[in-house]
């Protein structure tokens, strides 16, 4: 998924300062972003509050959207450096294509996980064909230096291990819970949990104390550690916990993202994560020439043209403003 934001902000995370090193509860509100003609997302990371959750750097919740009569999601070919980006959906449909020539329809339950390494291109969209509802999530994740530089490639998992504990059921995504683990690669301690709860649902899902937690909710009113979270929610939970309380009253859905710490600096701007303001420039100009990020096949319409590079210095300001 692309950021389509117009005017992007060089943005420097990551690092030690201003983790939550005890439990927390820090309630994070996103902000209403336009992605493409006909989709809008709630942009939960990066927060004017918190940047990063691990390696977990960005975070759009989208839907549940009725695109009946609507073309659904259109975003054309974009490009990507540093990062994977995590595609999950609760219903509907996306059809991913990249500059690899990988083209798959996701559907929910199914994992498409996209390891940019030094750069790709990729396009989304909702298939001509396509179901009422568009709800999903796209997460991305930052590469540490010894691997951001990676070799592009693309996973699709149709199948992924699912916990069921009575009222919860809990799919791996990404990372481990409980001894299940997801096929998708990852390269630092990190974990991403879908967690549906039944109504009535009453339950403690295991935590790495080590790790630094947050939870999206998705559909309904969870209670988490207390907090009641409404749909659209992040909720930071900080270190330091073995577990976690959650229940719910009516059916609910929600995602809980978590990792160890990410120690490096990051540069974050529009589709780029970098270690600098000059490598974000680089890989700019690459992608405006067409160097290095190869071709979408098949998608029909022009690429996305690179916003241009703000006229402020980069000032690192580290995990939290």
């Amino acid at each position: 998924m692309s950021n389509l934001d117009v005017t992007p902000q060089l943005t420097t995370c990551g690092g030690r300062a201003g983790i939550g090193a005890e439990p927390v509860r820090e309630l994070l509100a996103g902000r209403e972003v336009k992605l493409g003609e006909s989709t809008a997302v709630r942009r939960l990371l990066p927060n004017l509050k918190r940047r990063m959750v691990g390696a977990w750097c960005f975070v759009d919740h989208y839907g549940p959207d009725n695109i009946a009569s609507q073309p659904g999601m259109q975003v054309p070919p974009h490009p990507h450096t540093g990062l994977q980006t995590v595609s999950w959906l609760l219903d509907g449909q996306v059809l991913h294509r990249d500059s690899l020539g990988s083209e798959h329809v996701l559907r929910p339950g199914q994992l498409g996980l996209m390891t940019a390494g030094r750069a790709i291109a990729h396009s989304e969209q909702s298939p001509q064909d396509h179901a009422a509802t568009l709800h999903g999530a796209q997460l991305w994740v930052a590469l540490p230096d010894g691997s951001r530089a990676v070799d592009p490639h693309f996973e699709y998992h149709a199948e992924l291990p699912v916990l069921d504990d009575g009222g919860v059921r809990a799919t791996v995504i990404m990372g481990e819970l409980a001894g299940a683990r997801s096929p998708g690669k990852t390269y630092s301690p990190l974990v991403g949990v879908d967690v549906a709860l039944a109504a009535g649902a009453d339950s403690r899902l295991p935590l790495e104390r080590d790790f630094e937690y947050a939870v999206l909710t998705a559909e309904g009113v969870v209670e988490v550690d207390g907090v009641e979270l409404a749909p659209g929610s992040l909720l930071y939970l900080g270190c330091g916990r073995s577990a976690l309380h959650v229940r719910a009253s009516t059916s609910s859905r929600m995602l809980l993202l978590g990792g160890e710490p990410f120690e490096e600096k990051i540069v974050m701007w529009w589709n780029f994560v970098a270690r600098t303001g000059e490598e974000v420039e680089r890989f700019r100009d690459s992608w405006m020439t067409g160097d290095d990020f190869g071709t979408v096949r098949g998608y029909v319409g022009d690429p996305l043209a690179a916003p241009p590079m703000p006229p402020i210095p980069l000032v690192p300001r580290g995990r939290e403003r």
